[in-house]
């Protein structure tokens, strides 16, 4: 008899088949991964200096745009991967 995590996981593989990826979609996954991370490294420092010289009346608006930038960061990387994954569907 199947546990019910079995079954769920059952259930998902027939509703959406795992995706294999290739050697060469791996390291283009990677170096997305490396790209954005060193987008993001630097962003956060130039901010965060940004933000220890500002006034304080200045430093809520740089943490909005720091949170600002790096959502945008992370949405660039989740469609940079998913055209990787899923040439066809771009």
């Amino acid at each position: 008899m199947k546990s019910a995590y079995e079954l769920a996981m059952s259930r998902l593989e027939k509703s959406s088949p795992p995706v294999h990826l290739t050697q060469e979609q791996k390291q283009q996954i990677a170096e997305v991964d490396r790209s954005i991370n060193a987008k993001i490294a630097e962003k956060k420092i130039f901010l965060e200096d940004q933000m220890g010289k500002a006034p304080y009346q200045e430093r809520e608006s740089l943490e909005r745009q720091l949170v600002s930038e790096l959502a945008r960061f992370e949405e660039k990387r989740e469609r940079e991967k998913e055209k990787i994954r899923n040439p066809a569907a771009v």
